[in-house]
């Protein structure tokens, strides 16, 4: 498995929606995307490591999960977007409760990728310099 931590930015502790944006998307990439299966070519997060542990591993996954739902109410969303953002963790976490094959739903519904793709819709219509990409500046040889 390639392990992809470096990957993960710094995470800014501003409240300005660009922080926020960064945060939401170190969560998601931890939850979603920490680790790759070879062969398949699949990422798998601690979303799905986590819901191999019974009850407990699917109510942490959850808790990670709300926070990016109260991260998005902090930048002042919708009631409707932070119902369909509570909903995709609510099924994630139900489906996940099914032991032995909860892990399957979890694997493939990833709520934490849909959630991210709402708040960047979100971010591009109110907020579009916070999903702007900054370029690294190269040394100057």
């Amino acid at each position: 498995m390639a392990f992809r931590m470096n990957e993960l930015p710094a995470l800014p502790l501003g409240t300005d929606p660009q922080s926020v944006f960064r945060r939401v998307e170190a969560m998601e990439k931890v939850l979603e995307h920490l680790f790759v299966i070879p062969g398949i070519r699949r990422d798998v997060g601690l979303d799905v490591i986590l819901d191999v542990v019974p009850v407990v591993g699917d109510i942490a996954a959850a808790v990670m999960g709300a926070y990016i739902v109260w991260e998005a109410k902090n930048l002042g969303m919708s009631k409707w977007q932070m119902a369909r953002m509570s909903g995709n963790v609510g099924l994630n976490w139900l489906l996940g409760l099914i032991p032995v094959i909860g892990v399957l739903p979890t694997f493939f519904f990833r709520s934490n990728t849909r959630n991210l793709k709402i708040i960047k819709r979100h971010l591009e219509k109110y907020h579009p310099a916070a999903t702007t990409i900054e370029a690294k500046a190269r040394p100057v040889d």
